[in-house]
């Protein structure tokens, strides 16, 4: 219980200040008004083309910062999808099979993230890599842990 507590504390407070900063990198959008039509995806929804600094949504800064300062984005989305494993594992622990299961939607999630964002010409290809590895890794989790209880339910019925 300890383990899982530092764990969760210090990738939540990771995710925190990697969320800040990614936030304030992205604020510079404001001041490069040739970039609004272009990074502006979540403003372009909800208020239409984006026209002054107030039009944009705080959702854009994070796009901004993705596309062209993503160090802060990417520990920000590796934290978030270890957080999502990590209480995953936690709420399943001592049912394996439902863990392999949250395991599979987990990762055919991020494929399909990673199949939305491979074509995405405001993000870079550094965001589909990282959804595709984890999707390969939690898929590839829940396919052993699925077959371990497999097998050790056989050989149950088997002795």
């Amino acid at each position: 219980m300890l383990r899982f507590f530092i764990q969760f504390v210090t990738v939540l407070i990771l995710f925190f200040f990697s969320t800040f900063f990614a936030w304030y990198e992205g604020s510079t959008i404001l001041e490069n008004p040739w970039e609004w039509k272009y990074s502006t995806p979540f403003s372009q929804v909800l208020n239409g083309e984006v026209h002054s600094a107030s039009d944009i949504s705080q959702l854009d800064y994070f796009i901004y910062a993705a596309k062209f300062q993503p160090t802060f984005p990417v520990i920000m989305v590796t934290s978030s999808i270890y957080l999502l494993i990590l209480i995953g594992y936690y709420s399943f622990k001592k049912r394996y099979k439902w863990f392999a299961y949250y395991l599979l939607i987990l990762g055919g999630g991020l494929s399909f993230l990673s199949y939305i964002i491979y074509d995405s010409t405001t993000l870079n290809k550094i965001y589909f890599i990282i959804c595709l590895l984890y999707s390969v890794f939690c898929l590839t989790t829940a396919t052993i842990t699925y077959f371990r209880i497999f097998n050790r339910s056989t050989n149950e019925i088997t002795n």
